[in-house]
């Protein structure tokens, strides 16, 4: 009985389980979903180490140039769900330059075949726009095997 359990508890998990295999995929909180993605894709949370989003968070007035600021509240709930939800571990321990996810070590080596040429590209225009490759970007699956480099 303890096996079938623990098989079924797996089973649930699966889905979860993000297709680069360094870390788990976490359904997004919704209010993160909507704040975030109503400019850019809501990053899986552990693609930054929480220190990483905490700065984030605490400095949404000037968020890369823009205005992102939150309510006290909303800012206080994706704070804590970013922290308890943030990467861990040696892929995510140095905080990138900015604390920018497309400027970290294992963003960098991850595309360092592509060239430069690339994020000038009409259909990607920048290294942040992960769509524009891995079509399943929103939903924080960036396996390798669905990108898609524009022509």
């Amino acid at each position: 009985m303890k096996k079938t359990l623990a098989f079924a508890s797996l089973a649930l998990l699966a889905p979860l389980v993000s297709a680069d295999k360094h870390s788990a995929r976490v359904p997004l909180l919704p209010k993160y979903q909507q704040e975030c993605s109503s400019c850019h894709i809501a990053h899986p949370p552990q693609m930054l180490s929480a220190s990483s989003w905490q700065r984030l968070i605490d400095n949404l007035p000037r968020h890369f140039g823009t205005d992102a600021s939150l309510d006290p509240a909303t800012a206080r709930d994706l704070s804590a769900w970013l922290g308890a939800s943030a990467g861990r571990g040696r892929r995510i321990s140095d905080a990138p330059p900015e604390d920018r996810i497309t400027r970290s070590s294992w963003f960098v080596r991850e595309h360092r075949e592509l060239g430069t040429g690339i994020w000038r590209h009409a259909s990607v225009r920048s290294a942040g726009n992960c769509d524009a490759c891995h079509g399943g970007a929103a939903r924080g699956d960036f396996d390798e095997d669905s990108v898609r480099i524009p022509k």
